[in-house]
């Protein structure tokens, strides 16, 4: 995605200050995602004690404090709109929060325009008991994912999460742990910071919704993770923080990974083939690059053989259907691409997948719309 100004951002660069002040500084309309951890306003009234007598480092800072819920929504929908301004058209936006705040915030992004696609659920594994036993163990954390309006081109790489998930589509409940062992930043034996996320959250988040060399602005960067796991991916980071010690240590954890020397084979990129048409299988047949009555086999498995109809479904055994039902079928159950599943046969005896096929008649049938820049311009007049 291509910033709509031609002034220089402060890529890969921490800036310290107030968000507010800070965003005012950028250009309109310059990056592509938003990660944003604000105060969560928690209105803890006095310290927290463990059963054995040792005190729980709890949020207790400055930054968290607020006079009122009026205050706090005052600040919410400031910060909110400098990041709308400074957000691209098709760029979107996460903000994580508990229940203290998430739900006051959902209500300000939406009075703002923004377009809610999903409220995550971060699921942790090793949450803090609730000490005093009255309540609910708080074990989770909400995330909100929106695009800056309805119907914008937003970037979400659907295949990328399903590959994370053992080729099951993500849902939006995320099972992982709270940052602790070596991850957690300390000084002196303390919490450097008292809400540090995982790095496994903002990796998934930005293997999500943005692309190598995208730009993801913090507008609360705090110890940094949201940096140090856009370093690892190949994207860029513009943080904002106010408190030096926080700067110090995100500084000296990024400044410790090395960027990433990806190939081409490494990037995570949208899949195109969710832009192109669905092509049924008849289209196939209709064309000649299929025969009624060709046989088609299952995962090379020549034992395995299905005769093609006319009409583009497929018989074995009695059984008839679309290939991705019947590949639904002999596989168990379950979502199954029929087109990477079942194999034909060339004129040297080689077995082939259907996909193959598919390129092929989508080359062939490539319409001057579809085609590239230098294509179009070759196509005559009419």
């Amino acid at each position: 995605m291509e910033s709509m100004t031609s002034k220089p951002l402060p890529l890969d660069t921490i800036l310290a200050g107030d968000c507010l002040e800070m965003m005012a500084t950028l250009p309109e309309k310059s990056v592509d995602l938003v990660f944003a951890d604000p105060p969560y306003n928690l209105q803890l009234q006095q310290e927290l004690w463990r059963p054995n007598l040792t005190r729980v480092d709890a949020v207790d800072d400055a930054w968290d404090q607020f006079a009122s819920f009026q205050a706090y929504d005052v600040f919410t929908r400031d910060w909110l709109t400098a990041c709308r301004r400074v957000l691209k058209d098709d760029g979107t936006l996460w903000v994580i929060g508990s229940y203290h705040n998430i739900f006051r915030v959902g209500t300000v992004l939406q009075d703002l325009g923004f377009w809610i696609l999903n409220d995550v659920i971060w699921v942790k594994t090793n949450p803090m008991p609730n000490f005093r036993g009255v309540r609910f163990t708080n074990a989770h954390e909400t995330l909100i994912w929106a695009s800056k309006s309805r119907g914008s081109h937003y970037t979400f790489n659907h295949r990328a999460m399903k590959a994370a998930n053992d080729d099951l589509q993500m849902r939006s409940d995320w099972l992982m742990p709270i940052c602790t062992g070596a991850e957690r930043l300390k000084r002196n034996g303390r919490k450097v910071h008292p809400t540090q996320k995982p790095e496994a959250l903002l990796h998934r988040i930005l293997l999500a919704s943005s692309r190598p060399g995208d730009v993801l602005l913090d507008p609360f960067f705090g110890s940094g993770t949201s940096g140090a796991v856009a370093r690892k991916l190949g994207r860029h980071f513009i943080g904002i923080e106010r408190e030096p010690g926080y700067i110090e240590s995100a500084l000296q954890r990024i400044e410790l990974i090395q960027p990433p020397d990806f190939s081409e084979e490494d990037q995570v990129l949208p899949p195109q083939i969710r832009r192109e048409p669905r092509l049924p299988l008849g289209n196939l047949i209709e064309s000649g690059l299929l025969q009624p009555g060709q046989v088609l086999y299952f995962r090379r498995d020549r034992s395995l053989s299905a005769r093609l109809r006319a009409d583009g479904w497929l018989t074995i055994d009695g059984l008839a259907g679309s290939l991705h039902k019947v590949a639904s079928r002999l596989s168990g159950g379950g979502p199954s691409n029929g087109w990477d599943l079942w194999f034909f046969e060339d004129a040297a005896g080689e077995l082939h997948p259907l996909d193959t096929l598919r390129q092929q008649y989508r080359k062939l049938s490539l319409t001057p719309l579809e085609l590239s820049a230098e294509e179009a311009e070759e196509q005559p007049e009419t």
